[in-house]
């Protein structure tokens, strides 16, 4: 595992990766600036007028929960854009990577494994309802998470540990319908849940880095590439065509 981290790293800088890079880097930024200011004008909305309409529908016996709830989201508005760019970086990473799986997964295939048949192009619609699914997912689950950010530090444990699972699980389901079906791909990520979470906390401490974590799609791609072949175990095309006469 340690070693397919080092391959992914340091082919992120490779002369054939650095386009992808960039424009990976460029489109992170883009959406990150796009939804962190949303999100903070949905925060203030909520801090000020939002109160008063979810007391109205919800009714007057939540007036204290909703107080308290108004407080939290105020605290949240007021950090801004930097609060929305920390928060989302994981979503927005899903996004990203749905756009790019294929370029760094055929930079990495053709480098390293040569004599392996090259994976198969995912369907880009098939790609992106991943990446969505994924981004939706971890909004759900780091709002979720939010109050026991501010008020306990066993907060930021979850937002890791809520990373690692749902980064590692997109990435490597990803890479794996290269070469296997959407059910396939789930299926070996199941067989293999512990090894693919393990393999998620490198790509959660990767999205942690700020500035660096703009790369983390390149990085969770090439390194997932390298994870589901490892976990593929030895392939027949790999055998020289004299051993396979004998």
């Amino acid at each position: 595992m340690l070693d397919a981290a080092v391959k992914a790293l340091s082919q992120m800088i490779s002369p054939p990766m650095r386009t992808i890079l960039w424009r990976s880097i460029g489109l992170a930024l883009v959406l990150i600036t796009v939804l962190a200011i949303g999100l903070q004008r949905l925060l203030s909305w909520f801090a000020t007028s939002g109160e008063v309409w979810l007391e109205g529908l919800l009714g007057p016996g939540w007036h204290s929960s909703l107080e308290v709830l108004s407080w939290i989201v105020s605290i949240a508005a007021g950090l801004g854009v930097v609060f929305g760019g920390i928060f989302l970086m994981p979503a927005i990473t899903s996004l990203v990577a749905s756009l790019f799986v294929d370029d760094v997964a055929d930079i990495v295939e053709r480098e390293h494994y040569p004599a392996e048949r090259p994976g198969t192009a995912l369907p880009f619609s098939q790609a992106i309802l991943e990446g969505v699914k994924t981004a939706l997912l971890t909004i759900l689950v780091y709002l979720a998470a939010l109050p026991l950010v501010l008020f306990a530090g066993a907060g930021f444990l979850i937002f890791f540990v809520a990373a690692a699972w749902l980064l590692g699980r997109e990435y490597f389901e990803l890479a794996a319908m290269r070469f296997r079906s959407p059910e396939d791909a789930k299926a070996m990520r199941r067989d293999n849940a512990a090894t693919i979470f393990t393999a998620g906390l490198f790509i959660a401490a990767f999205v942690s880095i700020p500035i660096v974590n703009l790369a983390t799609p390149i990085f969770g791609m090439a390194f997932m590439v390298h994870m589901h072949k490892r976990l593929s175990g030895p392939r027949p095309e790999l055998i020289e065509p004299a051993r396979q006469m004998r």
